[in-house]
């Protein structure tokens, strides 16, 4: 009987019982049905023998119910014996109707040739089958199914597999690509990136070692041991493994991938994206703090309306505008940029303004003078971290939170963001001010442990300090145009010389006399 063929109540059994039997990441994997989802992983957490289960019942339905064929690719024999083995030990488990593993040939189309790669099957009552493949076929053309491409990274020629791969999406098929990482420049990593971008259609899920472990691995690990679990037991094998790894572990544990330490990007493509938009930067005496709130926020006003306030009256009232902001305050720089998305989807930096030595007070009126001009604004994104909360909580209290979001720059937030920044300038759909300084800030962002970000360390000195600041700014501002809120506009009512033209339904004359002070 086929699993999609089971009374409802065993049925649910079923699912109840793969439930229990994988961990949550194994489940939270399997529960995915992108028809291509990515898996960057630790090394030894589980997760084919976990797809094994999925692709045991997706072969055993009937074609109504779903089923197709799947075709596991890794790159030696070792890798398609173990996989079959999981895929025959699940088929048990169901109670699935299946033939007994034919070991074999099969002629499969590498671009003009044919050749004759070894496999490993399994052929289910319902027609469709498994099939092992102990090398790795450049072109899988002609067939039909879920591809499961295991160790992506080391596999010679990935770009051209998933070429192949890839084109069964067209009839309905999937694709599943698994994988520790092999240094940042493989094409799975930039696969990984292309997708976190939004570049490539598709789902990523991210597994370490010790999220692994949190979720319950070494309970498994006792549980096949036949051995009871222990805290300390657990703890102790933790670190014996990581020792085991040494300084290979970021990669093959953390999930970090290696050899990723340069400058994030070129100078030539900054400079391609940039025009002739100024930067305006205004720069606090010593001692402006402790003038009196009347002093600084007329100072403060008049550069805004003189310097600022022109610049926003150019902005196109028809287009959406977002704006972002990183915090500093006696060191490092606060700089806003506010954007406006084009037809075209490209954002466009009208202006950037710097702000250095300026008090929490005053920083709160540059950036509520700049939003409530922003024509049809739509999202602010802000840099809430420490003294930055007030500033950002100030925003979020006068503009709502759901238009201003709060933003703790972590390793997770730089992972996620990054990767759709840098597919802007590659697409040139991202135009900044030309300027030594911004360019200089974007040029400060690093791989870091395989994740782009600003080092801790600032540059410059002696009231010039820098820490990405203009560079950080960008990415808040292309965050805040990637999540949209509602947009911030008004219409007033027209108004007659006595004031608001509002009648009642008999005729009579409501408006509001317009007070003299008007």
């Amino acid at each position: 009987m086929l699993q999609d063929e089971l009374p409802a109540s065993l049925a649910v059994e079923v699912n109840s019982a793969i439930d229990a039997v994988l961990l949550k990441y194994q489940q939270d994997w399997v529960a995915d049905d992108s028809d291509l989802k990515v898996a960057e992983k630790s090394r030894r957490v589980g997760l084919t023998w976990a797809e094994a289960s999925d692709n045991v019942l997706t072969a055993a339905k009937s074609r109504q119910g779903g089923g197709m064929n799947v075709y596991y690719i890794g790159y030696n024999m070792d890798m398609a014996i173990e996989y079959i083995e999981a895929c025959a030990m699940w088929a048990r488990v169901f109670n699935q109707v299946a033939e007994a593993v034919e070991e074999g040939e099969e002629v499969f189309k590498d671009g003009d040739d044919e050749k004759s790669i070894k496999t490993y099957t399994i052929r289910f009552a319902s027609g469709f089958r498994i099939v092992a493949l102990s090398s790795r076929p450049a072109n899988l053309r002609g067939k039909q199914g879920v591809v499961v491409i295991d160790e992506a990274a080391f596999h010679g020629a990935l770009d051209e597999l998933l070429k192949a791969a890839l084109a069964l999406l067209i009839w309905g098929g999937k694709v599943r690509v698994i994988s520790t990482h092999d240094g940042d420049q493989n094409p799975f990593n930039e696969l990984v990136n292309e997708i976190r971008a939004g570049s490539r259609k598709g789902s990523v899920h991210r597994i370490t070692f010790k999220e692994a472990v949190e979720q319950g691995l070494f309970g498994r690990v006792c549980m096949r041991r036949g051995v009871p679990w222990d805290v300390d037991a657990q703890g102790s094998w933790v670190i014996g493994v990581y020792a085991f790894y040494g300084s290979a572990a970021e990669e093959e544990l953390d999930v970090v991938p290696s050899q990723g330490s340069g400058a994030w990007l070129t100078t030539a493509l900054v400079e391609q994206r940039m025009y002739g938009a100024p930067v305006l930067r205004y720069t606090c005496p010593k001692g402006f703090e402790q003038q009196s709130d009347n002093a600084r926020r007329t100072a403060v006003q008049e550069w805004l309306d003189l310097e600022v306030g022109p610049l926003l009256d150019a902005l196109d009232p028809e287009l959406q505008s977002v704006f972002g902001q990183d915090f500093g305050r006696s060191g490092d720089l606060t700089v806003m940029v506010p954007a406006q998305i084009e037809q075209n989807l490209r954002r466009r930096v009208p202006f950037l303004l710097e702000l250095r030595n300026m008090p929490h007070k005053q920083q709160d009126q540059v950036a509520q003078y700049v939003i409530k001009r922003l024509p049809r604004f739509v999202k602010a994104a802000v840099d809430a971290r420490g003294n930055g909360n007030a500033v950002a909580e100030f925003l979020a209290q006068e503009f709502g939170y759901s238009r201003v979001a709060l933003v703790m720059a972590t390793e997770t937030w730089y992972r996620e963001n990054m990767p759709p920044l840098k597919q802007a300038f590659e697409d040139d759909t991202i135009a900044i001010p030309r300027d030594k300084d911004v360019l200089g800030d974007l040029r400060a962002i690093k791989m870091i442990k395989g994740v782009a970000r600003v080092p801790d360390r600032s540059t410059g000195k002696d009231g010039g300090q820098r820490h990405g600041d203009a560079g950080i700014a960008i990415a808040l501002m292309y965050y805040a145009s990637r999540h949209p809120g509602a947009e911030m506009a008004w219409t007033p009512m027209p108004r007659s010389s006595r004031g608001y033209d509002t009648v009642s339904h008999d005729g009579d004359d409501l408006s509001i006399p317009e007070p003299e002070a008007w």
